[in-house]
């Protein structure tokens, strides 16, 4: 009875739905117009604009849904991982890099099949994250945080092509945040196929995917072929989803959401669970649709991708707390290895060497750029007693931003150390926790929504959004203790929300081709001497803390128990890290845009040359991410000069490789 109910209340909401979705839009069309384009169409403008437009858009939100759906089932299933989902492995991202590589590179080829492309791109990433995830032996949480990090790894690589290639893929930015409008059949009729035909394979194979209800050496035993079954379920899913992005671009959170809701119900059997979950997945994406269109506004539509993360998220959240008892465990007594060797060198060795790099890079780079001046001339340019023209272009240009790229170096290395010793875990962030993505939606709502606003609402704005991120993730992880891993998990999904708010802002807003999308990947172009004011505040203020914060996290190294048994107040002393390192990177992004990657890798570069001590790593950390960023602003400034490179793109170009490698080296480590 209640698989009836379950199956008949899902048909109901999607054919209410549908009907809603044929009457919102640009033009509001009256159901009684609808209602006769339906039964009797005839040549008007709006009975065209209902079976052109409209009834081509809801059909494709249905199907693509449905895949989504089927997607996020099966890998669930195959990886007995409840977060699994072809967003949180990193597969929509994958697909969304090759069709734009293949716009760039393969035009023709790229029209021909998009598909092929996207089931490539979506393919390698899929493995990459389950692979980095550790395989079988993954843990839910683990899986989780690879499968993000390949897709930021993936989406950084995505933002250089946009940003090398602008005008061969700025038509591509809204469908890459998600999007079904249509203008004909075409969509339709290139996706139903593919998407049905996988849709029925897997449910014929639904038997052979009820045994991962079993343990894998009892399944073994009944004569079942695991591994050929759970391959067959992972190329299903990358299909499905490869068919779906091709069309209408990467959307998450339907194939997480939709299976749940329907397990809800006490389904198992697969050959029940895939249409229902399929029905449902419509119906998400479908609601989805129609909320975009019904909340329009002057600046235009937000995309379904980023309102399907409005709705999604917060689910996710809600799915980390309930589910938590059966998957947190991996994480609360995590160590910092991450696979390194250590390095016998002494700290003051070390430290007075990076302070002589930095400030020989300092001067280096500010004779370097468009308009080069020889080092000989350097100081007396400073001091006045050359050309009043380099003068200005040092003392006004050069040395500020060079300064400020040094001060956000330190603020997001420093603010990297934080979080991963607050969290015990290496492959921690501001980024992965949803700060960086909090700052940026607060920065661009204040470029686009008030451009007209004075620049020192920038910082607020900023620290705001930032708070407010983290507002969110303390005060549901506050009744867990702060736990690492719900620390963690939330902060995905917070990031999933400020991710969605920024793709809304950008489509919606006159940001493309601006100064706006170019500060979004990292830059410090035109910074002047007020940011490196604002940089400096937040340093003089919050970097005597994190020192003071230095031995308690040595402690914290250890178990909660054990460092409760050793006198620490472990929820105080995270709640206060995590504080200092949201306010570091709310600085630094204010400062010079959201720069990613500079505080995963810097921390595990320190720890590899001087082992666990925080003190330590946080002097050291602050030196090696000042040189780093001011080599990337000085590498960005002159090596395709007068066109400029920004800082956070090279940062990741370096920064992505090797933070693969780390994954890598640690994929037989338990966090």
């Amino acid at each position: 009875m209640r698989t009836f109910s379950l199956f008949v209340s899902g048909l109901a909401a999607l054919f209410l739905l549908s009907i809603a979705s044929l009457c919102f839009g640009e033009a509001q069309i009256s159901f009684k117009v609808v209602l006769d384009a339906l039964i009797q169409r005839e040549d008007l403008p709006l009975h065209n604009v209902v079976w052109d437009m409209r009834m081509p858009r809801a059909i494709l939100g249905i199907f693509s849904g449905a895949g989504l759906a089927v997607a996020g089932v099966l890998l669930q299933t195959i990886t007995k991982n409840p977060l699994a989902s072809t967003d949180t492995l990193g597969i929509n991202a994958g697909a969304y890099f090759m069709v734009v590589a293949g716009t760039i590179f393969f035009p023709s080829l790229l029209h021909q099949s998009p598909f092929l492309f996207a089931a490539a791109g979506g393919g390698v990433t899929a493995m990459c994250a389950y692979l980095l995830g550790g395989g079988r032996a993954t843990s839910p949480i683990r899986l989780a945080l690879s499968g993000m990090i390949v897709a930021m790894v993936t989406g950084s690589f995505t933002s250089a092509l946009h940003i090398f290639y602008a005008t061969e893929t700025q038509s591509l930015y809204l469908w890459g945040s998600g999007s079904l409008a249509q203008l004909d059949w075409k969509g339709v009729s290139y996706a139903w196929p593919g998407v049905s035909a996988i849709i029925i394979a897997a449910f014929f194979m639904g038997k052979q995917f009820d045994v991962f209800n079993l343990d894998q050496s009892t399944a073994q035993s009944l004569g079942q072929k695991v591994e050929l079954t759970r391959f067959a379920g992972l190329a299903l899913a990358v299909l499905v989803a490869a068919v779906v992005v091709s069309v209408v671009g990467p959307i998450g959170f339907v194939g997480l959401v939709a299976p749940h809701l329907v397990r809800l119900s006490g389904l198992r059997k697969h050959n029940w669970l895939i249409p229902a979950a399929a029905l449902w997945g419509a119906v998400l994406l479908t609601a989805a649709d129609v909320l975009t269109r019904m909340v329009r506004s002057s600046m235009g539509e937000m995309p379904v991708g980023a309102m399907m993360a409005i709705i999604g998220a917060p689910w996710f959240i809600w799915l980390i707390l309930k589910k938590l008892k059966g998957i947190s465990g991996s994480l609360s007594s995590s160590s910092m290895s991450i696979g390194r060797t250590r390095v016998h060198l002494s700290f003051p060795l070390i430290a007075f060497s990076m302070l002589f790099l930095v400030v020989a890079f300092i001067l280096v780079s500010m004779t370097m750029g468009g308009t080069r001046i020889p080092l000989s001339q350097l100081f007396p340019s400073l001091m006045g007693a050359d050309q009043a023209g380099t003068y200005s272009i040092l003392m006004n240009l050069r040395l500020p931003r060079t300064l400020v790229a040094a001060g956000a170096g330190i603020a997001l290395s420093v603010s990297g150390v934080l979080v991963q010793a607050a969290v015990r875990n290496p492959l921690a962030d501001s980024s992965i926790l949803g700060v960086t993505s909090g700052a940026g939606f607060g920065a661009l709502l204040v470029l686009i929504a008030w451009p007209q606003v004075l620049i020192i609402f920038l910082p607020i704005a900023t620290v705001g959004g930032a708070i407010i991120a983290a507002g969110v993730i303390f005060l549901f992880a506050w009744r867990k203790t702060l736990n690492p891993s719900v620390i963690i998990l939330l902060g995905i999904a917070v990031s999933a929300i400020g991710s969605a708010g920024i793709q809304a802002l950008i489509v919606l807003g006159p940001l493309w081709g601006s100064t706006g999308y170019i500060w979004l990947t990292g830059s410090t172009y035109g910074r002047t001497w007020d940011q490196f004011l604002m940089i400096c505040i937040f340093l003089v203020v919050l970097l005597p803390i994190a020192w003071w914060l230095g031995r308690k996290f040595d402690l914290l190294a250890f178990s909660d128990d054990s460092s409760i048994g050793f006198g620490l107040p472990v929820r105080k002393t995270r709640l206060i890290a995590m504080t200092v390192s949201v306010l570091l990177s709310a600085g630094a992004v204010a400062a010079v845009g959201t720069v990613g990657f500079l505080g995963l890798i810097v921390p595990h570069m320190i720890r590899s040359l001087i082992g666990h001590n925080t003190r330590q790593s946080i002097v050291l950390s602050g030196l090696l991410g000042a040189l780093l960023l001011v080599l990337a602003d000085t590498i960005g400034r002159t090596i395709l000069a007068p066109v400029e490179i920004p800082s956070g793109l090279l940062i990741t170009l370096i920064g992505a490789p090797y933070f693969l490698y780390l994954m890598f080296r640690s994929q037989k480590k338990t966090f």
